[in-house]
């Protein structure tokens, strides 16, 4: 379990964030047109996951413009931002904010993500949902960088992840 805050009060996850090092579990989201993706769908690329709670906070909806622009751009490799926002949440989101380079995932139809992951709160106003954090992967999905941001309303550290990709 990892103990986190949200504005200086603790909060809980499920369990801890995925170990560098490891290879990362499969999943399976739902796009924005509604199909079931799995990790397996982009192996062959490397991978950003940008987890977070939701696209309505401004925090997170930073995150997913400034993974849009800085990791989109690199050699072979995609953005996945994950939330259980609904897939429609993030299209209207991806296309009123112009963002073309991410993919965006929602746990809508299948669960798990969030619990093999480490990433489900488990307590305070944001229960249930994703915590902050960063994991980025290479080509076979063996974890190369994690971040669980400690306090939930912070943003990521996108340079330490974009320098794991080099």
């Amino acid at each position: 379990m990892a103990r986190i805050t949200l504005k200086g009060n603790p909060i809980n996850t499920i369990g801890d964030l995925v170990k560098t090092g490891e290879v990362a579990p499969d999943f399976k989201l739902t796009n924005t047109d509604l199909a079931d993706v799995t990790l397996a769908d982009y192996t062959g690329k490397r991978k950003v996951l940008n987890i977070f709670p939701s696209l309505d906070t401004p925090v997170c909806a930073t995150s997913v413009r400034m993974f849009n622009e800085k990791a989109s751009s690199l050699n072979n490799t995609v953005v996945l931002c994950i939330s259980r926002d609904l897939p429609f949440a993030h299209k209207r989101f991806c296309v009123t904010e112009g963002l073309e380079n991410v993919h965006s995932l929602s746990e809508m139809h299948t669960p798990g993500f969030g619990s093999n992951y480490g990433v489900s709160i488990t307590d305070g106003p944001l229960k249930s949902l994703y915590s902050r954090a960063v994991v980025v992967l290479d080509e076979e999905n063996k974890v190369l960088y994690t971040q669980q941001v400690p306090e939930i309303v912070d943003e990521p550290d996108y340079d330490a992840a974009i320098e794991a990709l080099k």
